[in-house]
């Protein structure tokens, strides 16, 4: 799962153990060569699909990392891109490793859930990070991000359809939260990583009373199940 470039075994486990912001402040600089970085493939389709509806004026990829989202951002925004994110290791990264071409781009360390922004974007997209809040965080961070946004704003972030149980993914990412819950129940300062708690039809409910109109756009790159869904879909949630 990770490459030699990657964290070893004693790092993650001292990851592990500490806070969120602390954890991802000591992975940052190897972060990019594990598999918690976001697939090249999902940022393309996103990148594309983006491209469609597009062109933006100014982009906001939210909790940023190493700034993979804000690479895609500047291939569809004209004037400016801007990544949040609450690690300033990450951020410290990004700034290094992230130049690209085109529209002005800045890096802000601050906490989704407190934005220090006005509506300023037209756009806002998010990769990987929602495992990072509870479910009942959720409607305080959709409102955030519709704080942030113009009118008719977007807020777009891709979902893959859940694991089958019958399939080794559904049992792995099963365990996996169960180990972060009893981690966090023995374990202070927590660390709030659960694949399994974002589920899509939670998620369009939080939208839609946080004041977003809703729609879903399959990803035709990663085809569809045995039984016609699409195996990855984007999320479009528009300011109304």
């Amino acid at each position: 799962m990770f490459s030699p470039e990657g964290p070893s075994l004693r790092e993650l486990a001292v990851q592990a153990l500490s806070s969120v912001e602390r954890g991802y402040d000591l992975l940052a600089p190897k972060f990019d060569h594990t598999p918690f970085r976001t697939p090249e493939a999902v940022l393309d389709a996103v990148a594309a699909a983006l491209a469609r509806s597009g062109p933006y004026t100014a982009g906001l990829d939210l909790c940023c990392g190493t700034g993979a989202g804000v690479e895609v951002l500047a291939r569809v925004c004209r004037e400016s891109v801007t990544g949040v994110d609450f690690s300033a290791g990450m951020l410290a990264v990004a700034r290094e490793n992230v130049r690209p071409a085109g529209p002005d781009v800045s890096w802000v360390r601050a906490d989704a859930r407190a934005l220090p922004f006005g509506p300023a974007f037209d756009l806002v997209v998010s990769f990987g990070a929602f495992g990072h809040f509870l479910p009942a965080e959720l409607p305080g961070l959709f409102r955030q991000v519709h704080s942030v946004l113009r009118p008719g704003g977007c807020f777009a972030f891709p979902v893959l359809a859940p694991s089958r149980p019958s399939s080794p993914a559904f049992w792995m990412l099963l365990g996996f939260d169960a180990v972060m819950r009893v981690r966090n129940a023995v374990w202070r300062p927590p660390f709030v990583m659960y694949y399994r708690a974002f589920r899509l039809g939670d998620v369009r409910r939080e939208l839609e009373g946080a004041g977003f109109r809703v729609g879903l756009e399959a990803l035709p790159e990663f085809g569809r199940r045995g039984d016609g869904s699409p195996r990855v879909r984007l999320v479009r949630a528009v300011r109304v």
